[in-house]
């Protein structure tokens, strides 16, 4: 990236017709169509109504509780030698960085006369994120889940039943996101005029990577005045952020994306190993695909049979990455690092410990990489902490035998 003059940078963002370089795309059945391009034809237009901005600054400044602290985490910093910055997504309301998209999809949803709500969820936060907004809104929500991660997610299905949505197993494949994710595009194709899929993260057919990642992209948007704020200047050294489908790093390198000085670090889930046959590390293992509608990098036998992926952070198990991810790997623009169940663990109990902070297993992964690689003492690196760990507290009882 040295030497990079924003006139001559790639462009990072999506293009008109949905693709981020060679990623992206919408690859549906005829069926979705008309959903999938009614969305396609009104987001960007309903997204600049000043009605509509209005409603959705209003709500995650009085409902999620935004902005969103940005912590200097001394001990932590004192620890790796370097400046570490977390962006605490883990303080909004719903303790994930979710909400800030299921608010601007429930508003884009009315918008559309929508009335039913459906959602896919792995790790539980984006499911309980969308039952809490259509509790708000009123309206009806139906929530996919693994029936894995329903048996290690119980605290969140709990939430989601007491918010008043219909949580439904899904019983096929590896019975997890990839799982619940096929049900619910079932589910539209079967319901298309009054239904509208909130998809949780930087995936799925265009719009929905550009329009996820314009809803998370609040979290630059803040890291940078708050930067600036505390240390005179807008800009880090580096942002870091787990990745499983993508959206709460979507939101974090947002507006850095064209900043040629600012470092951006991707950190996949590793599982066991990247050679154990059990990981989920996409961009090591994966090849060119199409998955859930889009074509991305994407784990896949050599006849393009989707790899189960694995990992003990039920929200990076997927086996794709979000498009404009690919787009960022396969150019460079982002290093991507692959973190090992054991080292996510290790990281979060180390938060705990130095910081008083218990963060949810995905957000232990992008913690991890400091006993990997070193910083320099005055790098400004800012991590985003995309979760709080109370869903995973049975986890890390398990893990290290509390």
């Amino acid at each position: 990236m040295e030497g990079m003059t924003k006139e001559n940078m790639m462009n990072y963002n999506v293009n008109e017709k949905g693709y981020y370089g060679e990623f992206g795309g919408a690859f549906i059945p005829e069926m979705l169509y008309p959903n999938v391009e009614e969305l396609r034809q009104n987001y960007l237009k309903v997204m600049a109504e000043p009605d509509f901005k209005k409603e959705f600054d209003q709500l995650l400044k009085d409902y999620v509780g935004r902005p969103s602290p940005l912590y200097f985490a001394k001990r932590l910093s004192e620890k790796y030698n370097t400046k570490i910055y977390l962006k605490r997504e883990d303080l909004n309301h719903t303790g994930a960085h979710k909400i800030n998209n299921t608010i601007g999809q429930i508003l884009m949803a009315k918008r559309l006369g929508k009335t039913r709500i459906i959602a896919e969820t792995g790790a539980g936060q984006h499911g309980v994120a969308t039952a809490t907004v259509c509790a708000l809104m009123g309206l009806e929500c139906i929530v996919y889940m693994g029936e894995i991660d329903i048996a290690r997610q119980a605290p969140n299905v709990a939430r989601m039943k007491m918010l008043g949505a219909t949580v439904v197993p899904a019983l096929s494949g590896s019975r997890t996101l990839k799982d619940a994710t096929n049900e619910a595009i079932r589910d539209w194709i079967n319901n298309p005029v009054n239904t509208h899929y909130i998809i949780g993260s930087a995936i799925g057919p265009h719009p929905y990577p550009d329009m996820v990642t314009r809803f998370q992209s609040v979290i630059s948007e803040e890291i940078k005045w708050q930067l600036k704020e505390q240390i005179g200047r807008e800009n880090p050294d580096y942002v870091v952020a787990c990745i499983g489908g993508g959206s709460n790093a979507a939101g974090t390198y947002y507006h850095y994306l064209h900043e040629p000085d600012v470092k951006i670090i991707a950190v996949e889930a590793a599982g066991l190993g990247v050679d154990s046959g059990e990981s989920a590390a996409t961009s090591v293992l994966g090849h060119e695909g199409v998955i859930h509608g889009c074509k991305t990098l994407l784990m896949q036998t050599k006849d393009g049979q989707i790899t189960e992926p694995y990992s003990i952070s039920a929200g990076l198990d997927y086996p794709g990455v979000g498009p404009m991810h690919a787009h960022l790997c396969k150019t460079g623009r982002a290093e991507f690092m692959s973190i090992t169940d054991d080292q996510a663990m290790n990281a979060g109990l180390d938060l705990c410990k130095l910081e008083g902070i218990i963060p949810a297993i995905e957000s232990s992964h992008a913690l991890a990489i400091f006993e990997e690689r070193t910083f320099k003492p005055d790098d400004v690196v800012v991590v985003s902490l995309s979760g709080r760990g109370d869903k995973d507290l049975q986890n890390y009882i398990e893990y290290f035998k509390i």
